[in-house]
């Protein structure tokens, strides 16, 4: 079943999201990180997923005691990342508490590196997060919090890392990251074929239940739900139903 996966996004110790990844166009949210991962578990979230948007761009973590509090409440399994750009960095965010590492420069810049990570900790410790924007023909891979493009393409790395063991992968489409414009069903059609022994998640415009139940029927392994649940668009108990509907439907 495609399970719905809350997110947060921490800038400043703050809930925020950004518009297409552009840090000068952000909106921050009343909520207290730790506040709105209860109020996440109470609606029957499995897992959550957290992002420290200083530290993906700066490369250190700035809101890891954040991250720990809510790891350390027991009541969510939590993938993080944000400014992974070393093996220590893995080990600190699992110190922490946090059950999956979400790696995006480092498993762009150096997949070598990161397979090796992956073969050491397990591939259920270590989440690919291979952020896209289809630029020039291809789908390229920008890095650093989204403002440094990269020479690998999706369409190189993903079967790579495929054929190294690697199982979970998060893609996020940047151009429709924080829009609410609707996911990019396609990229997911695309993904599945390309690499159909990864459990991916879809990141990026989900604004409906009808977009939970497009993305569930393209058998993707979660749906990470951002602006539409911060701004009331629907309940997370309600996107739960539907992806068990579509799913079942497959």
């Amino acid at each position: 079943m495609t399970l719905p996966i809350p997110a947060i996004d921490l800038r400043d110790g703050k809930v925020v999201r950004l518009f297409k990844g552009d840090y000068a166009q952000q909106t921050t949210f009343a909520f207290e990180p730790e506040a709105l991962a209860a109020r996440y578990a109470d609606e029957g979230a499995e897992w959550l997923h957290v992002v420290d948007l200083d530290g993906a761009r700066s490369g250190h973590f700035e809101n890891l005691a954040t991250i720990a509090g809510i790891a350390s409440s027991g009541r969510l399994r939590v993938q993080a990342g944000g400014g992974i750009r070393d093996e220590d960095g893995v080990r600190r965010l699992l110190e922490a508490g946090v059950h999956r590492v979400v790696v995006g420069s480092m498993a762009i810049r150096d997949p070598e590196t990161v397979a090796g990570w992956i073969a050491r900790y397990g591939a259920e410790r270590i989440v690919l997060a291979l952020d896209t924007r289809f630029r020039d023909g291809e789908w390229k891979l920008p890095s650093a919090g989204w403002t440094a493009d990269e020479a690998r393409t999706l369409d190189d790395l993903l079967p790579w890392y495929a054929s190294t063991g690697a199982r979970h992968v998060l893609c996020t489409d940047i151009d429709r990251d924080g829009t609410m414009s609707g996911p990019n069903v396609a990229l997911y059609r695309h993904l599945a074929a390309l690499a159909p022994t990864l459990a991916v998640q879809a990141s990026g415009g989900v604004r409906s239940l009808d977009d939970v139940a497009a993305l569930a029927l393209q058998g993707m392994a979660g749906v990470i739900l951002g602006r539409a649940l911060l701004e009331g668009a629907f309940v997370l108990t309600d996107a739960f139903a539907v992806a068990e509907r579509a799913s079942a439907s497959c």
